[in-house]
């Protein structure tokens, strides 16, 4: 099943100041989800980002902030983005299938997050490149439950690509630019 720009929404879970630091290899997955979304706004996907107990958390840390025209959150308490009232509202008023995944802790709100949205209808797209957890064996395992239950498994320049679709474009070469 290809994954279509026009019936897909993105998701940033939690990428937060007090949190990020603690998170294995967070330098390298914060570099990969502000391509990722970069690559987004290119397309034009919509951005949906939530915050964990911003008073405890801190705010989205400001390397995501700052590549989101618009930026604003959601707020939330619940684990699974999907248990906070006005992300599942978001996300019915936008009417998409397809809810690609990106941020952290992988084995924890993510997974919670991707539970939720297969058993609501919903297709996640959990870019494996693009989310961690504190410890790499949680992620592990985390990948691979999601996997077992039906999520769709991609990474970062496979996700811009298939959502590109085709060569020789403007919006190619930009994609193009963002991978290398």
């Amino acid at each position: 099943m290809r994954i279509i720009k026009e019936n897909s929404v993105a998701v940033v879970i939690d990428i937060q100041e007090r949190l990020l630091p603690h998170i294995h290899q967070w330098e390298q997955v914060l570099q990969n989800c502000t391509r990722l979304i970069d690559g987004l706004q290119v397309l034009s996907v919509p951005l949906v980002v939530t915050q964990q107990y911003t008073k405890g958390l801190g705010p989205t840390d400001p390397a995501i902030v700052n590549k989101i025209t618009g930026f604003s959150f959601i707020e939330k308490n619940t684990f699974s983005c999907y248990g906070e009232p006005v992300f599942k509202d978001k996300l019915a008023t936008l009417g998409k299938k397809y809810v690609i995944l990106s941020g952290i802790e992988t084995h924890v709100c993510v997974l919670q997050t991707c539970l939720d949205l297969l058993e609501s209808g919903y297709i996640p797209v959990v870019v494996e490149d693009c989310v961690s957890s504190r410890k790499p064996q949680d992620k592990l395992i985390a990948i691979e439950r999601m996997r077992q239950e039906g999520a769709r498994i991609t990474t970062l320049e496979s996700i811009l690509f298939e959502l590109t679709q085709c060569a020789g474009t403007e919006t190619f070469k930009s994609i193009s630019r963002l991978v290398k």
